[in-house]
């Protein structure tokens, strides 16, 4: 049986100003994190985590930390889960599911409110512990601070300027 590895570097480090304390908790567990001065390095040797443990004390704390004026994809996935859960559940670790959504979303949240960063970027490569031919390649994400419709506007504009449609 052949294993299959997308370990992942995130380019940019982030400032910790631009994070939320429930950001800087869930990308850290996530991806594997080093501090670099005021900001942190995020990488995954293996793959990024989409089922993560978090202590939930440490989670219900990092998410009175960050309550923004704005809605954020860190505060709706935690608050969900903290909502869902029974008065046994109240202690201990939980076990978040980010299967549904994905880190990208919450880095894209930190973009949008940067005045740092214009942008985040992921480099990934597909590994496989055994010589198979679906096992090996690689990807890049560019992270956007901005909507589909942003986007879409700005390609429009560079395709046919000055045009409304």
């Amino acid at each position: 049986m052949a294993d299959y590895y997308t370990p992942t570097v995130i380019q940019q480090t982030i400032a910790e100003a631009d994070m939320t304390p429930l950001e800087r908790l869930l990308l850290s567990h996530i991806f594997e994190s080093e501090r670099d001065g005021e900001s942190w390095y995020f990488f995954a040797e293996s793959q990024p985590a989409d089922m993560i443990i978090v202590a939930r004390a440490a989670l219900k704390a990092a998410l009175a930390a960050s309550q923004l004026d704005v809605d954020n994809t860190a505060n709706s996935i935690v608050t969900k889960l903290l909502a869902s859960l029974k008065d046994e559940d109240q202690d201990g670790h939980l076990d978040l599911d980010l299967s549904e959504t994905s880190w990208e979303f919450i880095a894209q949240d930190i973009v949008r409110r940067s005045s740092t960063l214009r942008y985040v970027s992921a480099v990934s490569s597909f590994t496989c512990s055994r010589m198979r031919p679906d096992g090996f390649g690689g990807a890049v994400v560019v992270i956007l601070g901005k909507s589909t419709n942003d986007l879409l506007e700005e390609f429009i504009e560079q395709v046919a300027p000055g045009s409304d449609s």
